[in-house]
């Protein structure tokens, strides 16, 4: 009897030892990380696909105070309510003393300076899909951004939720790096494609998930109950988004639907940036969304 405790023991430290190895961040190494500038013009396009301020600006923030990113805003979900943090350039309480390659990491791989896992609140399970030039370029943009000094507001996510390598887990289980929609696309789906799966994170809320948070990919975009608790996000495949594409577009833009009403809720958001990219990008986004099955 005693011999086999010590087995079970030995397996069950076994375990933990190769649990929190495969748990381990991995950030990305300074061979990926390609030695350029950034373009900060480029970055700004970037910033308003990846709907920063949606998240990170305060809440009730119009026009350019939009630009100041001092988060708090909250985010109810089933594991606890997240806040998002100051990512303004503010050395402090910001992100101002980060490096390049810090920013590349917390975006695309979901590792803090630190090296502790982020939540997937923060949806760099999407973002890592896009280009790391991209990614740079956005981070000299948030560089000429105005500072602030509000400090971050914890997250309210209890146990287990709360051991942060347990997210290791989470990735490897649900953090792909494919594309959703697959096969030789036109350029212009092939935009479509990198503005709604990459920087867009448009699946983030229209995609419905499983009961540890991973995204239903076989379900994608067909809507999702809303994380309050209150309503649906709806389903924007053709089976339910009869809109032509140029209504689609139309409404990225100015917000009207074919109907003329107006948006609501969080797409008021959306549309605050989508609004500020260019008009070949909008129809890029239309296409591929009347390209769904």
């Amino acid at each position: 009897m005693r011999n086999f405790l010590r087995f079970i023991l030995g397996l069950i430290l076994l375990g933990g030892v190769i649990g929190w190895i495969v748990t381990a961040p991995d950030p990305l190494s300074a061979a990926d990380v390609p030695a350029r500038d950034g373009d900060a013009e480029n970055g700004e396009q970037v910033f308003f696909a990846a709907g920063c301020a949606s998240c990170h600006s305060a809440p009730e923030a119009e026009g350019e105070d939009r630009l100041v990113l001092a988060g708090g805003r909250s985010f109810p979900s089933d594991f606890g309510t997240f806040f998002a943090p100051n990512i303004s350039p503010d050395p402090e309480q910001g992100i101002g003393d980060w490096s390049e390659r810090d920013f590349l990491n917390a975006v695309m791989r979901g590792v803090s300076p630190q090296g502790q896992h982020y939540y997937p609140a923060f949806p760099y399970g999407t973002y890592g899909r896009a280009e790391v030039e991209d990614i740079q370029d956005l981070w000299a943009f948030m560089a000429t951004l105005p500072t602030d000094a509000t400090p971050s507001r914890a997250h309210d996510v209890g146990f287990p939720f709360s051991v942060r390598r347990s997210l290791g887990g989470w990735k490897m289980l649900f953090s792909q790096d494919d594309w959703v929609v697959t096969g030789e696309l036109a350029p212009e789906l092939e935009r479509g494609r990198y503005l709604v799966e990459a920087l867009g994170h448009c699946g983030e809320c229209h995609t419905p998930r499983n009961p540890l948070g991973g995204l239903q990919r076989d379900a994608w975009l067909t809507g999702a109950p809303h994380p309050s608790g209150d309503g649906r996000i709806p389903d924007i495949t053709p089976a339910e988004l009869t809109w032509s594409a140029s209504d689609i577009a139309n409404y990225l833009n100015d917000g009207f639907t074919p109907n003329f009403d107006s948006a609501g809720g969080e797409m008021v958001e959306v549309i605050a940036n989508m609004s500020q990219l260019p008009a070949s990008d909008r129809a890029a986004i239309a296409a591929y969304l009347r390209a769904l099955p």
